[in-house]
Formats: C-alpha cells, structure tokens, sequence
C-alpha cells in the first residue's frame, strides 16, 4: 500500500514534468520571459542611473497613469477619440485599398498601366503631404483621418496586387475550361488564393494607419493625443508621457491582434477542422 500510494507511484505527478516541460516551450512563455526581463532592465536602469527629467521607471509610468492619466476625463476623451479616428481610418483604406488592388489586378493590361503610378505614389513621402492634408481637410479629425488612409490604403493595394498576380495559370486555364465566367474566376480561384497577400496587407496598412493617425496627432491636434504629448514633454514629466505612449501602444496592439485574429478564421489553411464529435451524427 505504501507502494501505490508513494509520490513516484502517482500518474499526476509522473505527467507533471512533461506538461512543465511542453508549456515552457511554448512562444507565449518566451514572450513573457522577454518581456518581464526588459521590464525588469528598465526598473533598474530608471531608478539607479536614468535622468528623472528624460526617463521614468515602469512602476512610476504605471502609477502615473492611475494618478495623471485615468483621472482625466478629457484625456481618456481623448484616447476614445484617437481610436475612433484609427477605425475610421482603417475602414477606408481597407475598403478602397481592396477595391483598388481587384481593378489593378484583374488583367495584365491594368497592372502594367496603373501599377507603375501607385509605387510612384506609394513612394511619395507621406510626411511632406500633411500640410497639402491640413490646407484640404483643416485642423479637425477630417485631416487625421485622410492622412491615416494616405498611409494604410498603398500596402493593401500592393498586396492584393501582388496576391491576384501569384495565382498559378493552371488553375486559371482549368477554371475557364470548365466554363467558369470572368466573375467566377475571381470569386472562386483568385480571391482564395490572395487572402494570405491579403491579410499581409491588411496588417501592415494597420499599422502605418496608426502611424498616419498619431503623426497627425502630434502636428494638427488642439486637444486631442497629440496636445497632451507635447504638454507632458514640454514640461519634462516623462512618466505620464510614457504612459500615454504605452496606452497608443496597446491600442496598436489589439487592433494587430483583431486582424490576426480575422486572418487565422477567413484563411484557407488555418482554419481549423470540425471535430469527430460534430462533424459524424450519432
């Protein structure tokens, strides 16, 4: 009896060093890892050799967020606002960047006469446009929002482009032999093959969208993100400046991983299959 009920003898905790083992090769605990130890690193170098006026520890950039930022109705206006432009932003570029790239892509003949003029465009920097953005769209959320899409809408654009233009001519030439029209083609053999360019797109043109967004901010804002930045920097009070940063940066962070999100359901491949359970009747 002594035996069977002996700590060596238990099946839970003879499988408890290989489940340890698999969850510490997991990348999620790598993540973790990496990013508690950089924390760690920045608490030590703030406290010990960091200029007070330049760079503030994590722990004050946290605590200054509960005591200068949450407090602060118009600021976390403010942030609201900042994400509303953002989605607005994104939603128009997505939307034209789509329809844009399926009118280049669609025949060898509108990639060579319409290709060349949006990577000059694309190549334009996006920057020296603002004030031509603030002269057109003045100083309100208009000319944020126009200058978000000027940044999110070409990388979707190249992208689908670029996915239409990878489709293998096999598939192309057996799809029109067995009588499938022009829009059938492209619902059904080009599109699927374009999602993963697709959602490449979709989230590079989400975070050069954010970037438009925020460059806007700092330049045109009376009151919005950008307003506040520049009153925490202007009177060297780095941690609240963090803190709006690091709250910019989560914002950056769930709107990448709704699209991740998005593209692991919608692409052909990931999505997982039905189970036995659901998918045999009993």
């Amino acid at each position: 009896m002594s035996d069977l009920a002996s700590p060596q003898n238990s099946p839970a905790l003879a499988a408890s060093p290989g489940v340890f083992a698999r969850a510490l090769r997991k990348p999620l605990w790598l993540r973790v890892a990496l990013l508690a130890g950089v924390v760690a690193l920045l608490e030590f170098y703030g406290r010990l050799y960091a200029d007070p006026a330049f760079m503030s520890p994590p722990s004050l950039i946290v605590k200054a967020f509960f005591d200068k930022i949450a407090p602060q109705p118009k600021i976390l206006e403010a942030l609201w606002f900042c994400v509303a432009q953002i989605a607005a932003a994104y939603a128009l570029s997505v939307v034209f960047g789509i329809l844009i790239g399926l009118l280049i892509g669609a025949s060898g003949f509108s990639r060579s006469a319409f290709l060349p003029i949006i990577l000059l465009l694309y190549a334009i920097p996006q920057v020296s446009l603002l004030p031509l953005v603030i002269l057109m769209f003045g100083l309100g959320p208009a000319a944020k929002i126009a200058f978000g899409f000027s940044h999110g809408i070409f990388p979707i654009i190249m992208n689908v482009v670029a996915g239409m233009r990878d489709v293998k001519e096999l598939h192309l030439r057996a799809a029109r032999s067995m009588g499938a029209s022009r829009m059938d083609t492209i619902r059904h053999v080009i599109l699927p093959h374009a999602v993963p360019s697709l959602f490449t797109g979709l989230r590079l043109g989400m975070t050069l969208t954010l970037l438009g967004v925020i460059l806007a901010e700092l330049y045109v804002s009376t009151g919005g993100i950008g307003y506040f930045t520049r009153v925490f920097a202007e009177s060297y009070d780095p941690a609240p400046l963090f803190a709006l940063t690091g709250c910019l940066a989560i914002i950056a962070v769930i709107f990448n991983e709704l699209v991740r999100i998005a593209q692991n359901h919608l692409t052909p491949g990931k999505r997982r299959p039905p189970t036995l359970k659901n998918s045999v009747k009993e």
